[in-house]
């Protein structure tokens, strides 16, 4: 299926797929402590191209950031606020967010904006401190894996973290789910240094719930 690689006005990009359908699902990647530069998300990559084919009535765009940190996490957010924009230009006047990671926190900041219908987050992370006032009127719904954690030297977010960001919202009377994949990691792809997609345990768990999300939101909106 092709891509086409639109540039943001914040000088981030995205990658589209779909382009011109009526909804739109917009991918947000992870990040680390250090402010290194934006990459494609091995993750969202995947889901992409596995359910872009299914769900042609909903267009793909993956945000590469100009900074992948969560010491840049205000740059993050208006990131994938210009893609959200874009997106709506093109069309898409409803939105799913898709937050992997750092992405959840990116997601719930933009959620007020007035395209958006909901976050799925997937093993995202969720600040204490993370204002959850943008989530008014939306969902939330969480996919984590089991045996994911934070390990020295190796990314993660424990599903119990997600989990109290979760409830948090619930106290605030956000509708949503919270689902915890048993035996999965953090996520369901990571790339090798060539850029080549290496596809983990559980991977088609991951890509079966988040295509259930689709259908949800496709039927909703």
């Amino acid at each position: 299926m092709s891509t086409r690689l639109v540039p943001l006005p914040t000088g981030a990009d995205a990658r589209l797929r779909n382009q011109g359908a009526g909804l739109a699902a917009v991918l947000a990647n992870g990040g680390t402590s250090k402010q290194v530069p934006g990459t494609w998300s091995a993750t969202s990559e995947l889901l992409a191209e596995e359910l872009a084919p299914r769900h042609p009535e909903i267009a793909f765009a993956e945000v590469r950031y100009r900074v992948k940190s969560w010491q840049a996490l205000d740059s993050c957010m208006a990131d994938t606020e210009a893609a959200l924009d874009v997106v709506d230009g093109l069309g898409a006047r409803r939105a799913l967010l898709i937050g992997f990671s750092m992405g959840g926190a990116v997601s719930i900041g933009v959620a007020a904006h007035d395209s958006v219908e909901g976050v799925l987050g997937l093993a995202p992370w969720i600040p204490d401190q993370l204002s959850l006032d943008g989530l008014a009127g939306k969902r939330l719904d969480v996919l984590h894996g089991a045996w994911d954690r934070w390990l020295p030297g190796v990314p993660g977010v424990s599903p119990g973290s997600s989990r109290r960001g979760f409830e948090r919202a619930r106290a605030l009377g956000v509708e949503g789910t919270y689902t915890v994949l048993d035996r999965a990691l953090h996520g369901a792809a990571v790339r090798r240094r060539s850029g080549k997609l290496v596809r983990l345990p559980r991977w088609r768990a991951w890509v079966e719930h988040v295509h259930g999300s689709l259908e949800r939101f496709a039927a909703a909106a």
